[in-house]
């Protein structure tokens, strides 16, 4: 069963860490060069579904929280201590370097399993609504993403965020419906 809220991280080896312990969707910040669009997307994300925020028990990931926090009021938070979060022959500490028990044990605490059937979009369905492999796909992704506030993403991006938010197929249809609409009023 999957975490019903996702996780905000730094990083890409953060999310690989995590999604080789949880089933988990993950936000990274990339670090401390957190921008406008990502805080959009956190929103976003705490909206639809719930955000755990799960950072690095240093500077950085401490600094990474509390804009988060101030920015997206009502976040939960997970938290590791230096010596849990610190591999065994590196002076680097963060969640990449924590066990799996140690994870699980500092996102049980606050996490919630999602109940709700996940989206049933799909590759296909992307091709069909033109998002992906045509002439006009790259302009319609971005008008798409743009409308259901979920910052900009290639192909493959966009698949994983739809699921992520579990966007429907209907829901798709009446965006690309106007979407579409205006393209023929070009």
């Amino acid at each position: 069963m999957r975490i019903k809220e996702i996780i905000v991280v730094e990083g890409k080896d953060d999310t690989a860490k995590i999604k080789q312990v949880l089933n988990a969707d993950t936000i990274e910040t990339n670090g401390s060069a957190i921008n406008r669009s990502t805080l959009n997307q956190i929103k976003h994300a705490h909206e639809k579904r719930g955000v755990i925020i799960f950072t690095d028990p240093d500077y950085p990931g401490q600094r990474i929280r509390h804009i988060v926090s101030d920015a997206v009021p009502g976040c939960k938070h997970a938290f590791l201590t230096k010596q849990e979060a610190r591999a065994k022959h590196d002076k680097g500490i963060g969640i990449e370097h924590a066990s799996a028990d140690t994870i699980k044990q500092a996102l049980a605490a606050v996490y919630e399993l999602d109940q709700e059937q996940p989206t049933d979009i799909s590759r296909e369905d992307l091709i069909d609504f033109g998002l992906i492999g045509g002439v006009r796909a790259k302009a319609r992704r971005e008008k798409l993403t743009e409308r259901l506030r979920l910052g900009y993403a290639n192909g493959k991006q966009l698949l994983k965020r739809l699921q992520m938010f579990n966007i429907t197929t209907e829901q798709i249809a009446d965006q690309m419906n106007v979407i579409m609409q205006e393209e023929n009023d070009e």
